[in-house]
Parts: structure tokens; C-alpha cells; sequence
């Protein structure tokens, strides 16, 4: 193939690929359905955010946006003399990802300051030129397929670098600085692209932060089963959406408050919070990609560690409830939340939220009704990790768990027996197996129709169809400020406007007044007596 000659501003030259190079194929391009279904089954990902920028504790990258030019080339010259991560342990690493229950994982190969973490050929700004020297991406790599991970590039089409050395503002998601208007910055994405996809062996994942029109296509091209998540499916980031959203998608999520390491004023999420954004995220039929952030010399935080070993200990126990499921045909019922196996065959009941917080101590029960879920002859019932057998040290007690179908719904009866802590304590969530059971519940649509504007005042809308009448249902509507926001970042939680009652399907308004200079989104909100129920959220006009 014939290339044209692409220069940095620092005179080193590569052979880049020209940029038509790959739209032959861009129509049949894409992801293969096998392999969506393939990604969907891996449940937990983990992301790992690290760059030469962790020695000085700010966000990553993004301490460029609207820096001074003395801040801009101060960081350009004096961080890669500096950054010499003699504390990684890859190997280590990789065990532990595999012993936490993780599937995959996705490395920051280049984030957007454009420092790349692999031996580049095409500019100097790399790992290459550190004290340290070698080769970080292929270490890491290496080490978690050593584990039977797959492995994943996170790339950024932003380079700061390459903008600030052009002679353009640092910024994001705006025309002019974006790589399909600038030939010499897609250029030498996809030149970058190329050496990650041809030297790095196996890549099963690609997540590209920005624009990726003219990069996907060389992932698919080159490595054909390589799965492009942003990019080509949905990704939320920091938040889950409130209803399942079709086909495959990802929640990024950090397992602090930062993407990348912050020495202080972090504030890290409880193993409870850790463990529910997982198993909401796996009733909603996505995978969860969460995030750690190394430390400039390459260790791992304790408090990050402490998490990965304990929700480790929690997969070990009920890695089936979150591996190759799907949705069941509600997402929860109250804290009770269910995935089913991809065959159907399997029904898991979770056991999560405000009532699991209570400490099941062991050798007690709990019992629920099920309304959504029906017997069957075949319908057997147990414990995740436990036999159902034994209470130890307990020889009177029966665990065994019940099930006894009645009018009002599924009765079951689970004891904790297992020993997990010392306390016989266990805060986290339980999990019920039920196999060979049918639904008993025909779900509402809940929709947020497009709002509409009068002055200062905005109506929004939304509807519940499909549905039989449900006495005691409400219906209203949630908001939240996306000002300044990344389009798929929501740093801010959902404020609730009252709900009002209804028993019947059918369109609904509320009247809401947006504070002069914020941008907003909307969600309908669907009360129904067995569950809540959100429409996808809209813009405000």
C-alpha cells in the first residue's frame, strides 16, 4: 500500500496510511453480531486510566483546557523527565483482575494530552522517552492474557499535543478541533491506530473518546473481531440508565471520584455502592467497565485494592448471576433484582439494596413474594455457594430453600448458611437461584416524549402504554443539569418533581421552570405498584 509522509512538528517522520485508505470497507464494516454477544457475556471490565500526568494528581489530560501557555509547555517538557513507574507489577496486577472476577479490561493507550503509553514510531511524546523506557502497553497486555483476560485500547482522537503544537486552543467537541477537520491530526491517529492493531496481538476491545469515524474502521479492518464500544454502542459514563437499553452497551464508572490517581481529596464508593452499580448495571443487560488509577510509580492504591479483593470475594461466590445473563423481564422488583441466563433456564434473584444492608447474619432466613416470576413442575430452588445442606456447628438446623406458588405470587424461603466472615455477618448482597420458572408479569413502556417550550416555561411529557390499569400507580418526571457536561458523562444525580396519581395508561404532562443558563435533561418516571419504570432521557429545548 502506498503511504504518504507524515512529520511532527518535532521532525520525526512515519509512514501513515492515507486517510481513504480504509473507507473501501467502511459500508461493510462494523461489529459482528457473535461477538456483541460475546461481550455481553463478560459482565465486568475493568479500566485502568494512567498517564505521565498520575505524578501530578490533577484530572487527567484535562488540566490543559485553558491552561497558560507557560502550564502547557511546562507540561510538555518536564512530566516525561520525571515519570518512571518502577512499581508496576503487571503480573500482580493481572492476578488480581482475574481473582476480582473481571473478564477484560481496557488500558489508556493515549488519552488526550497525546502522551502515548506504548513505543511509538510516531512522535516523541511517549513512554519511549521516560526514564522508565519500556514498553507498558505490551507489558500489560501480556500479562492479563497470561491471566485469560481480553484486552482492550482506550484511544483518544483529541491530542492536545497536537493541537497546542498547531497552534490551535486546547479544547474538546467543538468542529475545529476535531479530526475530520484536521487531516494532519487523523493522520496521526491513524497511523497511531495501526501500531496498536498490528503489534499488540489480540485486541478484543476499542474505546475511543472522541471522534471515530476514520479509526474504528482500521480496528475492524485489521482485527476483525475486535468489538468497538464508544464509538459504535452506547457507553453511559459515571451514571446507569434507569430502564435496559437495547443490544449491548457499557457503563464506565470510577471506583472513587477520579479517573485517574488523585493523592488527595478522593472519595472512593463503598463495596455496597460498587456491588449495586454492578448488579443494576447487569439487570439493565450492560457490562460495567470500572475504573482504577495507578499511582505515578506504577503501584496500585490500597483503598482501590481493598475493593477489587472484596468485590472479588462476592463474584467468587455469584459470578453466575453476572456472567452471560440477560435482562428478565422486569429489572427488579423493590431491592429484589433479577438477571436471567442467556438460555433462560436460570432465573437470579438479588437480594440488594436498603433491606440487604441489615446484616444476614448466618443462620437466618428471609422470605419474599415474587411477582413477576411463576412456578413451573420443574421449578427448583437455592442458595449461590452454598449446599443447602448444613448450618456449621448448627446440627438441628435445616437450611434447605422453599418455594410454594400462591395467588399473590412466588413464595420463597432462603436461609444464609454459608460462613463467610468471621461475625457471621454479611452486608453484602445474597443471591437466589430459581430454574424452570415463567413469567407472570407483562411490563408497561414508559416513554419521554419531547418537551415543549412557552417563555420560561417548559412542558414536559411522557406515557405509560401496554399495560393493564395498576391502582396506586404515579407518574411524573426527573430532571438533571448536564451544563458543561461531556455528552456521556452525568456527574449529577436526578432531581424527582412530584409525582402524581394514576391507574390507567396514558400521556401525562408536568409544568417546569429551568434555571436561566443550565441545560437540562428529563426522564419520565413510571410508579407502578411492583416496580419504578423510566423512559430513556431527553434534552430540554
Amino acid at each position: 500500500m502506498v503511504g504518504r509522509l507524515l512529520c511532527s512538528s518535532l521532525l520525526l517522520c512515519v509512514l501513515a496510511p492515507p486517510v481513504a485508505a480504509f473507507a473501501q470497507s467502511a459500508a461493510q464494516a462494523g461489529n459482528k453480531p457473535a461477538r456483541l454477544e460475546w461481550f455481553r457475556d463478560q459482565g465486568l471490565g475493568l479500566f485502568i486510566h494512567w498517564s505521565a500526568d498520575s505524578q501530578l494528581g490533577t484530572i487527567i489530560s484535562h488540566s490543559l483546557a485553558g491552561a497558560s501557555d507557560e502550564y502547557v509547555e511546562r507540561y510538555y517538557r518536564d512530566l516525561p523527565k520525571t515519570f518512571d513507574p518502577t512499581h508496576l507489577e503487571p503480573d500482580a496486577l493481572a492476578r488480581l483482575a482475574s481473582l476480582a472476577g473481571f473478564r477484560y479490561m481496557v488500558f489508556t493507550t493515549k488519552h488526550h494530552s497525546g502522551f502515548a503509553m506504548w513505543n511509538t514510531k510516531t512522535e516523541p511524546f511517549s513512554i519511549a522517552h521516560t526514564p522508565y523506557g519500556k514498553d507498558i502497553t505490551q507489558q500489560l497486555f501480556t500479562a492479563f492474557r497470561d491471566q485469560g483476560l481480553a484486552t482492550g485500547v482506550y484511544f483518544s482522537p483529541d491530542d492536545f499535543r497536537w493541537l497546542h503544537e498547531n497552534g490551535k486552543q486546547i479544547q474538546r467537541l467543538v468542529p475545529e478541533v476535531q479530526p475530520s477537520t484536521n487531516p494532519g491530526l487523523l493522520a496521526l491517529d491513524q497511523a497511531q491506530m495501526t501500531e496498536l492493531m498490528k503489534g499488540y496481538g489480540p485486541v478484543s476491545v476499542v474505546f475511543f473518546d472522541g471522534e471515530a469515524k476514520g479509526l474504528r474502521e482500521i480496528a475492524w479492518k485489521l482485527q476483525p473481531d475486535t468489538v468497538v464500544t464508544r464509538g459504535a454502542i452506547e457507553t453511559p459514563e459515571q451514571n446507569v440508565p434507569g430502564a435496559p437499553l437495547p443490544g449491548a452497551w457499557e457503563a464506565n464508572m470510577t471506583i472513587g471520584s477520579a479517573w485517574g490517581f488523585q493523592p488527595s481529596d478522593e472519595k472512593f464508593k463503598s463495596v455496597q455502592d460498587l456491588l449495586n452499580i454492578l448488579i443494576q448495571t447487569r439487570a439493565r443487560g450492560g457490562n460495567l467497565l470500572l475504573n482504577i488509577g495507578l499511582e505515578p510509580d506504577g503501584s496500585l492504591p490500597k483503598e482501590q485494592e481493598d475493593r477489587m479483593r472484596t468485590l472479588g470475594s462476592w463474584m467468587f461466590i455469584n459470578s453466575d448471576a453476572i456472567y452471560a445473563t440477560r435482562p428478565w423481564v422486569v429489572t427488579n422488583e423493590g431491592n429484589l433484582w433479577f438477571t436471567q441466563s442467556k438460555d433462560h433456564r436460570e432465573l437470579y434473584v438479588i437480594a440488594q439494596g436498603e433491606e440487604n444492608t441489615a446484616q444476614w447474619k448466618r443462620g437466618t432466613t428471609r422470605e419474599f413474594v415474587l411477582k413477576t416470576v411463576r412456578a413451573t413442575p420443574k421449578t427448583t430452588i437455592d442458595l449461590l455457594g452454598q449446599n443447602d445442606k448444613l448450618v456449621e456447628y448448627r446440627p438441628g438446623v435445616d437450611p434447605k430453600s422453599t418455594f410454594h406458588q400462591e395467588a399473590d405470587g412466588l413464595h420463597i424461603r432462603v436461609m444464609r448458611a454459608q460462613r463467610l466472615r468471621d461475625s457471621d455477618e454479611w452486608p453484602y448482597p445474597s443471591v437466589v437461584r430459581l430454574t424452570n420458572v415463567a413469567e407472570a408479569f407483562n411490563p408497561p413502556t414508559v416513554r419521554t416524549l419531547a418537551p415543549t417550550r412557552s417563555g420560561n416555561t417548559v412542558t414536559l411529557r411522557g406515557e405509560w402504554k401496554n399495560a393493564v390499569d395498576a391502582p396506586g400507580a404515579r407518574f411524573g418526571f426527573d430532571y438533571r443539569i448536564i451544563t458543561g457536561e461531556d455528552t456521556q458523562s452525568r456527574l449529577h444525580g436526578w432531581q424527582h418533581l412530584p409525582l402524581q396519581p394514576t391507574s390507567k395508561p396514558g400521556s401525562y404532562t408536568a409544568e417546569f421552570q429551568p434555571a436561566a443558563g443550565e441545560q437540562y435533561e428529563v426522564r419520565a418516571v413510571l410508579a407502578h405498584p411492583l416496580l419504578t419504570i423510566y423512559g430513556e432521557p431527553v434534552a430540554l429545548p
